[in-house]
């Protein structure tokens, strides 16, 4: 009998966490709204900007600047600079 009881509230908490999991993936499949906005950052933090050719996360005031028309990219290095523009043109 107490085997069974085991078993029992094995297969509860599993279906809850199952249920759990689901609920997840479902949440991260449904697509973003314009009323989802990034999280404001807390006090005493940097605003970084990602280097397309390589993925390092860059400080603005610090980085390697390529500016076409209105956007300005940033770059960790004048390498991956050379590098995106080797690319796009």
């Amino acid at each position: 009998m107490p085997e069974v009881l085991l078993d029992i509230i094995l297969l509860l908490v599993l279906s809850g966490a199952l249920r759990k999991f689901l609920g997840g993936v479902r949440a991260g499949m449904q697509p973003r709204t314009r009323t989802d906005r990034p999280r404001p950052s807390p006090p005493g933090t940097v605003h970084m900007e990602r280097d397309p050719v390589c993925g390092t996360f860059v400080v603005p005031d610090r980085a390697v600047a390529l500016s076409l028309g209105r956007e300005r990219i940033y770059f960790c290095s004048q390498a991956c600079r050379d590098r995106y523009r080797a690319k796009t043109a």
